[in-house]
């Protein structure tokens, strides 16, 4: 089935909805026809989007939530729930970086990337699974984490850190999905998105003194880089709906490299060889 046959006429909920691949997943679930709730911290940026949205015919609605605030993401469920019905699609998206050497860097950044990529992810589940279990209807879980969450990565350890945080929970997710039976209507799949445009390196945290700062910022300006020929969010969003229509749990946005970036991964473990510096990134964005 297509991602339409799949999605089509559901109801989405999208945390980190206000930009980057999170603003991709919601215009691209919007053409496939779903309503959608637009969830994030910057209010502005989530009614701007909605604004978008329903000016183009859609269902949608703006919701101020804090991702590290649990009880902010059970109204959230609530919310959807009522408002807007049963939730065919959750997406815990919402996520930051920093940038530094792990020495160097803030414990208040290091809680911030903790308690949002990860935390965050863990508070959705917690929200929105029991709802989806109750219901009989179809519906999917997708966790975002990252091609970082399958590689080692110098001065971005924090956020390398949280990324290989939710694929692991994404995975023993599904397990414990499957091992309470209820494997047959809800649908837990894991996102590593490659390079996407988004303004998650602008934003990211750096370190406050020491001999880091330098680096810091040379790590962000290599991302940057990297961001100048990333793959647009929407195209992105596209790959993400088919491969998750066709029942895949790794759901890549560039299978390809993503692809080479698990192999390789797979390979250091078996051979248990130290993770090696490299003198330029490792994944070339321009491969899809």
């Amino acid at each position: 089935m297509t991602a339409c046959d799949v999605f089509g006429g559901g109801v989405a909920v999208i945390t980190g909805a206000g930009a980057g691949i999170g603003a991709g997943l919601a215009r691209h679930a919007h053409r496939l026809g779903m309503s959608l709730v637009l969830a994030d911290v910057d209010g502005a940026a989530a009614a701007a989007l909605r604004d978008e949205l329903t000016a183009a015919g859609g269902d949608a609605i703006a919701v101020i939530c804090d991702v590290r605030d649990p009880d902010a993401v059970a109204d959230l469920a609530d919310r959807a729930y009522r408002d807007m019905g049963p939730v065919r699609l959750l997406v815990n998206n919402a996520g930051v970086e920093q940038f530094g050497y792990l020495w160097d860097t803030p414990v208040a950044n290091w809680n911030r990337v903790l308690d949002i990529n990860v935390s965050g992810v863990f508070h959705g589940v917690r929200a929105f699974l029991p709802k989806m279990l109750a219901e009989p209807a179809q519906a999917w879980v997708w966790n975002l984490s990252s091609i970082g969450g399958v590689a080692s990565v110098p001065l971005q350890a924090p956020y390398i850190v949280s990324k290989h945080a939710v694929l692991a929970l994404t995975e023993c997710l599904r397990l414990e999905v499957q091992l309470a039976g209820h494997d047959d209507h809800v649908h837990v799949q894991a996102v590593l998105p490659g390079a996407v445009k988004s303004n998650i390196f602008e934003s990211a945290g750096g370190v406050d003194d020491g001999t880091g700062v330098e680096a810091a910022e040379s790590q962000r300006e290599a991302m940057l880089d990297i961001k100048a020929n990333a793959m647009d969010p929407v195209e992105a969003a596209a790959v993400v709906f088919e491969q998750s229509a066709r029942g895949e749990f790794y759901l890549l946005t560039q299978p390809e490299y993503v692809s080479s970036a698990m192999a390789d991964r797979a390979q250091v473990l078996a051979s248990r060889v130290p993770p090696q510096l490299r003198t330029k990134p490792r994944f070339d964005p321009h491969r899809h």
